[in-house]
């Protein structure tokens, strides 16, 4: 990814990376991984993000309800952190053209995929997250999500 669509990518998210290779990882699909060794892939950083994303909406969720109880709040939470409002943030970010993926996935339409647009925000917030903190991560929830 060059200069420009780094910039890009980091206006859309409204977070600088002081660690501009954390945000690489978090676009590299194990695919592409697998086939350009010892490239880094996502899963690591997907699975901080997603921690981080549940931990952020939860918070909204109960400040803006606090006496809601857990079985309103529990489906309220997993309809906004589902797979398809995670590819369309993605796809808001334009994500999928920015995915470093292997051939195979690529072939098959990998960048349009909803689980892999899913899984790739949930890596850019877990590269957020270690790169600016949890505010940092809170600020493009904020900016990404229909409360």
């Amino acid at each position: 990814m060059d200069a420009g669509d780094v910039a890009g990518l980091e206006r859309r998210l409204g977070h600088h990376f002081h660690d501009p290779a954390l945000l690489q990882r978090a676009l590299t699909h194990a695919s592409f991984a697998n086939e350009h060794p010892p490239a880094a892939h996502h899963e690591a950083l997907a699975l901080l993000g997603d921690a981080a994303l549940a931990l952020i909406v939860a918070e909204h969720l109960l400040a803006a309800d606090p006496e809601a109880p857990v079985g309103v709040l529990t489906p309220q939470r997993a309809a906004l952190v589902s797979g398809a409002n995670l590819a369309r943030w993605a796809a808001d970010l334009e994500l999928g053209p920015r995915l470093r993926l292997g051939r195979g996935e690529e072939a098959t339409g990998g960048r349009a995929r909803e689980s892999i647009l899913a899984t790739t925000l949930e890596a850019v917030l877990g590269a957020v997250y270690l790169d600016g903190g949890l505010d940092a991560a809170r600020r493009i929830v904020a900016r990404l999500a229909v409360w």
